[in-house]
C-alpha cells in the first residue's frame, strides 16, 4: 500500500527537491504551502509546477496558523513539516510576530491535528541555529547544549519541545532534524550562494559582512533529502539528528 506523506513548506527550496524525490520513490504526497511574501510567489509556483499533473500528488495553498486544515486533509501517514519563517537577521523586532505564527502557532495547531488523525510519524524540520555561539566542534546532538542567540533558533528550540511533549503527552512519534545552510539549485535568491552567482552572471557587486576570514559549513539539498528519507524507515524513535553529509549513516 502507498504510504501517503504531508509535505509542508512544499514549494519552497527543500521542499519541491522533496516532493520531487518522494514522487520518484513511489509515495502519495500532499503538498501544502501558504506563498509567504519572503521571496517571489511566482518562483515557489513555478518549484511546484513539475508535479501538479501527477495523480499522486495533491496541493493546498493553505496558512497552517489558522484553523481549517481538516476541511481539506483528513488522513495521512507522515507528516514532513518544513514549512516556516526563515532567516536569523530578520527575526528581530516587530518581524518576531511573523516567527512566533509561522514557526510555533503552526507548528502547534498541526501537532494537534496529527495527535487527532493518528499520525505515524511527524518529521520536523529543526535548524543548527538553535545551538548559537557554540564552542563544541563538531556540534554533536548528545554533547552540544543548545544555546539559541536569535530569535529564529528559540523559535526553532521550541518547535522541537513541542514535539517532544507531544509525543510524552500523546505518543506522537516525531524526529528533530537539524538542518545546516543549504545550497543547491533553486536555492531561494535570499541566500548566500544565490547572491554570489547572481553578482558573478550580472557583474555587480557582492556585499561581505565582516572581514571575509569567516568559514561555515554548508549542506548540499542531495544529502538533506537523503537525511530526511532516512527517517522513514529508521529503528530509533523520538530523537534528534544532525544532518551534515550524505551516506549510509548521517549524524
Amino acid at each position: 500500500m502507498t504510504q501517503e506523506i504531508i509535505v509542508t513548506g512544499a514549494a519552497g527550496f527543500i521542499g519541491s527537491h522533496l516532493v520531487k524525490f518522494l514522487l520518484n520513490n513511489h509515495f502519495s504526497v500532499i503538498g501544502i504551502d501558504n506563498f509567504s511574501d519572503y521571496y517571489s510567489k511566482k518562483i515557489k509556483k513555478f518549484n511546484l509546477s513539475p508535479f501538479l499533473k501527477s495523480e499522486r500528488f495533491k496541493f493546498f495553498e493553505f496558512d497552517l496558523s489558522k484553523p481549517g486544515l481538516e476541511k481539506n486533509i483528513r488522513k495521512a501517514d507522515i507528516i514532513i513539516h518544513l514549512a516556516a519563517q526563515p532567516g536569523v537577521r530578520g527575526s528581530w523586532g516587530d518581524s518576531f510576530n511573523i516567527y512566533v505564527k509561522d514557526n510555533i502557532l503552526a507548528l502547534q495547531k498541526l501537532l494537534e491535528w496529527s495527535v487527532q488523525n493518528k499520525i505515524d510519524k511527524f518529521i520536523f524540520a529543526s535548524s543548527s541555529s538553535v545551538y548559537g555561539d557554540t564552542d563544541t566542534l563538531p556540534m554533536d546532538e548528545n554533547k552540544s547544549i543548545p544555546v539559541p542567540v536569535s530569535p529564529y533558533g528559540s523559535t526553532k528550540l521550541m518547535g522541537e519541545n513541542l514535539c517532544r511533549i507531544y509525543h510524552q503527552n500523546f505518543s506522537l512519534e516525531y524526529y528533530c532534524l537539524r538542518f545546516f545552510s543549504v545550497y543547491g539549485p533553486a536555492q531561494r535568491p535570499d541566500m548566500a550562494f544565490s547572491k554570489l552567482f547572481r553578482a558573478a552572471l550580472t557583474g555587480t557587486e557582492f556585499n561581505l559582512f565582516g572581514d571575509g576570514k569567516q568559514t561555515r559549513d554548508f549542506t548540499y539539498i542531495d544529502d538533506i533529502i537523503h537525511g530526511i528519507s532516512r527517517t522513514l524507515d529508521l529503528k530509533e524513535k523520538n530523537t534528534v539528528y544532525l544532518i551534515l553529509a550524505a551516506g549510509p549513516e548521517f549524524q
